[in-house]
């Protein structure tokens, strides 16, 4: 696993020196070159990930195994839409938190057990689950560019930034994953409340209010959104209040319980 994870992250470092040194440059980096060496990464990514999730005990779901695989889907994400959509501002932040998270595979490398071979229906609600977040964490991250070409325009320093995307089309972009996040999130919850017993007043309750919570952060700014419009500055607290929320709710505890009382 150590060989799949280091050629991870030298590929993803390659696209991220390739990215960061004309970022700003009136063409721009050369996005296929980027795209060719983020999806080696992302290959070697995906193989070390599966060494270390797949043991002979069972699923191992540990912390920061689960960081590392919201990070692969996210990277893996970006890559394919590089081609097609004007995303390279955040690409070096999600390509080094991509490398972060390969390093943490082999650094941190605590045990968290599962069997899922003997339980399909609570894979379908943490494969929902992963997927719910690292949409709504994208959704973050293009919150964040939103402010970021706002800022730009009331500057009157957008000439300087080229390669930035419009502001409105960041904006129906980052509706868009949001209402996918929605659904992907509505769809874990109810899986959860179906197949897991004690979903509230088990161990894992904190999860399940802390994501409910979030669920209503997110509703409550589509339905804003549909009824009278909402800033940009709002839609940014919105969306990164949701994404805060629910990695409290994913990560909170465990980083307690796996990273420091251990």
């Amino acid at each position: 696993m150590v060989i799949f994870s280091a050629v991870a992250m030298v590929f993803y470092g390659i696209a991220l020196i390739l990215v960061t040194s004309r970022l700003f440059h009136p063409e721009g980096p050369n996005r296929k070159a980027v795209a060719l060496f983020a999806a080696v990464g992302v290959v070697f990514h995906a193989v070390a990930l599966y060494h270390a999730i797949f043991t002979g005990n069972g699923q191992n779901f540990s912390l920061t195994n689960v960081i590392s695989l919201v990070c692969w889907i996210i990277a893996l994400t970006f890559t394919i839409v590089m081609q097609h959509i004007k995303v390279i501002v955040l690409v070096p932040v999600v390509y080094a938190c991509s490398i972060i998270s390969v390093a943490l595979l082999w650094l941190v490398p605590p045990q968290y057990i599962r069997h899922f071979e003997h339980n399909p229906e609570v894979l379908v609600h943490v494969v929902l689950a992963l997927m719910a977040y690292s949409t709504l964490v994208i959704a973050a991250l293009y919150a964040v560019q939103l402010l970021f070409i706002q800022n730009r325009l009331k500057a009157k320093q957008l000439k300087v930034s080229p390669v930035l995307p419009p502001l409105m089309t960041v904006e129906r972009q980052l509706y868009h994953l949001v209402i996918i996040g929605v659904i992907l999130l509505s769809l874990s919850l109810a899986t959860g409340f179906i197949f897991m017993d004690g979903l509230f007043t088990g161990p894992q309750g904190h999860k399940a209010v802390l994501s409910s919570i979030a669920w209503f952060v997110y509703i409550a700014m589509l339905w804003q959104q549909y009824t009278k419009g909402v800033r940009i500055k709002t839609a940014v607290i919105y969306t990164i209040s949701g994404a805060f929320l629910l990695s409290l709710s994913y990560f909170g505890a465990r980083i307690v319980k796996e990273l420091i009382l251990n």
